[in-house]
């Protein structure tokens, strides 16, 4: 009986630490796609911008309990970045040509929802009930 609940304690520990990293990256990608978005017109606003994309990809690392290398983390959030980057500069280019100008603020909404889902998730994490050891 106890096998089972240290393994399904780890199981947990781990789903959790993945979990984290997983959540955090599709806020990433979507934050990144507004930021190729709005990457060639320089102003306040992408100051700000692109500052929280850097925090978004690296704060994550020192949250988790993950024990991979600091430059292997920050290596795959560099490429879900720049990827999502040149995604958003191809958005900006096939508005009003391809797609039409109302989903310029697509990427915009589908932050704010993962982002709301995102915290769900973790505070759902923080909060869950577990019994007394």
């Amino acid at each position: 009986m106890k096998s089972i609940s240290r393994r399904r304690r780890a199981h947990d520990e781990n789903t959790s630490e993945r979990g984290f990293a997983v959540d955090t990256s599709f806020v990433l990608f979507f934050l990144a796609v507004e930021f190729g978005r709005t990457v060639f017109s320089l102003n306040l606003d992408n100051v700000f911008l692109f500052l929280t994309l850097l925090a978004v990809a690296i704060l994550p690392y020192f949250l988790s309990d993950e024990k991979s290398s600091f430059t292997n983390w920050l290596l795959g959030r560099s490429l879900i970045a720049g990827l999502a980057i040149m995604l958003g500069a191809i958005f900006k280019q096939s508005l009003g040509v391809v797609l039409p100008e109302t989903f310029r603020f697509l990427p915009m909404t589908l932050l704010i929802v993962t982002a709301m889902l995102c915290c769900y998730v973790q505070f759902y994490g923080f909060l869950k009930l577990r019994l007394a050891k």
